[in-house]
């Protein structure tokens, strides 16, 4: 075998420039799945971090939450989320998985900002959560892409009347200027919206609102009123100071989104009646536990007869999973043309090199050499040419990996609304590395068995002959 080796090395050096050129179109191949490889991990590795720290792994919800809670999501609170919570805290399968444990409280209302110079309102989509607990989660990092976000002074656990907006919300409701915002054009007409949502509410509610606002002090955070029905069916309002806005890369989101004290968000929609949450929040040290702590939480609510659901990330924001689709089928589109492209650059350059050495394949086997051996040789050649060129090609890509990544390079990805650093997750990602290398390998290998047979099927007296 080791003469076989050395056979199809030499072989491969006699004609050096169409070897060299093969080899280029596989470590072109090889370049090209690696670099878009490791971007599409990068990808999928940030939009992971992203849904986790706002999100977390997991949300447990009231059974009947996530198909009909959108519409009325104070009629799907959790009972005793306390105890809930104490119980998946304290079980000894999941307490070991677990970085964040925290409950939500999500809401639909009015907000109003009834100021002297605005008088202007929009339906909300709101969150209640626990500063601390949100600061926590948005510190997760588990692959390494530099997206752990300091803690968010703006919310504390101590000020349970001030929260964030969208950064359209806050357009919409003429906040810019208070805000401090950056193009962010007033409201015209006076600060009046063209369809003044207003006009449907009850106008005791909106007097109401109006005397809340009278409260609010000039010199400070900007006030708005948050008017929602209460689980019961009743009317309520309170007062939100508002300490910032922050993009939501989605423009639906960001026109509607209002983050809050949980204390704040019970208080509105519960008013003086028990105080529940629709979701409570497992973010995991690993994403690798994820289907482990699913498991043990459906196990965990079935021994207690909980009537609980359980759902990932992914299914809560279905963008994720298309995204994901989405670049995998690019990538397998291009890793199809890459190997297309090296399949037949080896067919070429193997059928060439049976057609000029047809004179020496029958001298072979005129001194006795097996077909066997002669399909070996030049499947052996192939072989080469396609380590060399994988070889090659993943050089290159770590290398211009290594550029790319340390050159300060940002971009928006999707979902984002803020620059994040570009990686290209090539070095260090060996499945990534070995699978392409290998994959190009057998290709080329499989590549020059056509010729490899062909020259072994060769009739002796018609190779001697042959000009």
């Amino acid at each position: 075998m080791s003469l076989l080796f050395k056979i199809a090395f030499r072989n491969i050096l006699r004609n050096r420039r169409r070897s060299a050129m093969t080899g280029s179109a596989v470590a072109a191949g090889a370049l090209a799945m690696l670099l878009f490889g490791g971007f599409t991990t990068y990808i999928f590795a940030g939009l992971e971090t992203n849904n986790v720290q706002r999100i977390g792994h997991l949300t447990v919800f009231r059974a009947g939450y996530f198909l009909f809670g959108a519409g009325n999501p104070a009629a799907y609170g959790i009972d005793r989320y306390g105890e809930v919570m104490k119980l998946i805290g304290s079980d000894p399968v999941l307490k070991p998985m677990i970085n964040v444990l925290t409950p939500t409280q999500s809401l639909v209302g009015i907000a109003g900002n009834f100021s002297d110079e605005v008088d202007a309102s929009k339906t909300f989509l709101g969150v209640g959560l626990i500063p601390s607990d949100r600061d926590r989660m948005r510190l997760w990092d588990q692959f390494e892409i530099g997206a752990a976000r300091p803690p968010d002074h703006r919310l504390s656990d101590t000020e349970e009347t001030s929260g964030l907006m969208g950064f359209g919300l806050a357009r919409i409701l003429g906040l810019c200027a208070r805000l401090g915002l950056a193009d962010c054009p007033p409201l015209p007409d006076a600060g009046r919206p063209a369809a003044d949502i207003t006009a449907a509410v009850d106008p005791d509610i909106v007097g109401l609102a109006r005397h809340e606002t009278s409260t609010e002090v000039l010199s400070g955070a900007p006030q708005i009123q948050l008017l929602a029905a209460t689980a019961g069916g009743a009317p309520n309002v309170v007062s939100l100071s508002v300490n910032g806005a922050e993009p939501q890369g989605v423009k639906e989101l960001d026109d509607n989104y209002i983050a809050m004290h949980l204390a704040l968000a019970q208080q509105l929609v519960y008013g003086r009646g028990e105080h529940k949450v629709t979701g409570i929040v497992l973010q995991l040290h690993r994403s690798q536990d994820l289907q482990a702590a699913r498991a043990r939480l459906v196990s965990l609510f079935q021994e207690h007869r909980l009537d609980l659901d359980i759902r990932d990330f992914s299914e809560l924001t279905p963008f994720y999973g298309q995204v994901v689709r989405l670049f995998s089928g690019i990538f397998l589109f291009i890793a199809l043309v890459m190997s297309v492209i090296v399949l037949f650059a080896v067919v070429n350059t193997m059928t060439m090199n049976v057609m000029e050495r047809t004179n020496e394949i029958g001298t072979t086997r005129a001194m006795g050499v097996r077909r066997a051996r002669i399909r070996w040789q030049f499947i052996l050649e192939g072989a080469l040419i396609g380590v060399a060129g994988a070889t090659a090609g993943a050089i290159l890509a770590v290398g211009i990996a290594s550029l790319v990544n340390g050159a300060g390079l940002t971009w928006v990805p999707p979902g984002n609304a803020n620059p994040s650093p570009l990686y290209l997750y090539v070095f260090g990602r060996p499945g990534l590395v070995i699978g392409a290398w290998l994959g190009l390998v057998l290709i080329a290998t499989l590549a020059a068995l056509i010729p490899a047979n062909r020259a072994a099927r060769l009739p002796v007296v018609d190779a001697l002959r042959h000009v």
